[in-house]
């Protein structure tokens, strides 16, 4: 009789799909950082409204970068589909903060941008958890 070793496999590496939503929900959260950031800048400097403006745009495109990650994840990678609402939900609400802000309408349009990063913060702890 002989003994049979089995050796640990070592774990897989995440798919493509999986590792690009992770890498696109740390650049939407550090946008949304930076949005932040660009928010005071506004306030302050003379430039800070065009960088505000145009760091904004990009903030949207990332967001939908992010909804085409997490849907790549569900659909051909296979997931689950848990990841693709609350990356809608964050596109949607960063469109709303811009009509809101083209509109001069600080008072909802500051709290949204909070409660924006809130919700980044949130995905990105969701999508780094999954194993």
């Amino acid at each position: 009789m002989t003994a049979h070793h089995t050796l640990a496999t070592p774990p897989a590496t995440a798919p493509w799909p999986m590792q690009a939503l992770k890498a696109v929900v740390v650049l939407h959260v550090v946008a949304l950082l930076f949005q932040a950031v660009t928010a005071g800048m506004l306030l302050s400097s003379p430039g800070g409204r065009a960088l505000h403006e145009n760091s904004g745009i990009a903030l949207g495109v990332i967001g939908l970068a992010h909804l085409v990650a997490a849907i790549l994840v569900w659909r051909p990678g296979g997931g689950s589909a848990r990841f693709v609402g609350p990356a809608a939900a964050l596109l949607v609400l960063t469109v709303a903060a811009a009509l809101l802000g083209l509109a001069h309408m600080t008072v909802l349009h500051l709290p949204l941008g909070v409660a924006l990063f809130g919700g980044g913060v949130a995905q990105l702890i969701r999508v780094m958890a999954r194993e």
